[in-house]
């Protein structure tokens, strides 16, 4: 099936500042369809059912796997995380261009079912910074930490393998990267090719 429209992917690290770079590209480019991924992980402070994500429990994830319904799907830090197939395939079909924001493990699997997908990678100007933003949110300690540390760290390595890296050294201006990165893609005629594996 042959589509016009864009799928924009971006991931990164925990700690790169994806979510806040996403909610403000979404202010300055409110046409875009942003797809809202499942966790079967509790919701963390300020974050809302439907808007953040959709919460769910482990069995209705793991049904959801068995009859095939999600473009990707990882388990990252004992959780589950996923992107269901069917709104990206009917946003897309309407004309709208999608934009996710997962992790690089779902990036990589979305790459390979939709080939022409634009995957972009948000990295901290440095590591000590990752480690500063991820210990100044005060969601894990010690062990927990650590494994979140190593995990950024393995992640980054992967930015080589995606279409274009953002360095979120200064969040407005990594905002207007964005955009010019997104505007530049949609100024070409190539369409999205969707495929069902």
């Amino acid at each position: 099936m042959e589509i016009k429209s864009k799928l924009f992917v971006i991931s990164g690290p925990s700690g790169a500042g994806k979510g806040t770079l996403v909610t403000k590209l979404l202010k300055r480019l409110p046409d875009l369809h942003f797809s809202i991924s499942l966790t079967t992980r509790k919701p963390r402070s300020g974050e809302l059912p439907g808007i953040d994500y959709h919460f769910v429990s482990e069995e209705e994830f793991l049904k959801k796997i068995e009859s095939n319904e999600f473009l990707e799907w990882a388990k990252v830090h004992d959780h589950y995380y996923g992107t269901l197939y069917e709104p990206i395939k009917r946003n897309l079909k309407a004309g709208k261009d999608v934009i996710l924001e997962i992790d690089v493990q779902g990036a990589l699997q979305v790459k390979k079912k939709v080939p022409d997908s634009i995957l972009i990678f948000i990295s901290p100007p440095s590591v000590e910074e990752l480690k500063t933003r991820l210990q100044g949110r005060k969601t894990e300690t010690g062990k927990a930490m650590e494994v979140r540390i190593q995990d950024a760290l393995r992640e980054l390595k992967q930015a080589k393998k995606y279409d274009y890296e953002v360095i979120n050294d200064e969040v407005d201006k990594a905002t207007r990267e964005l955009i010019k990165i997104i505007q530049s893609e949609r100024g070409g005629t190539n369409g999205t090719c969707l495929s069902q594996n």
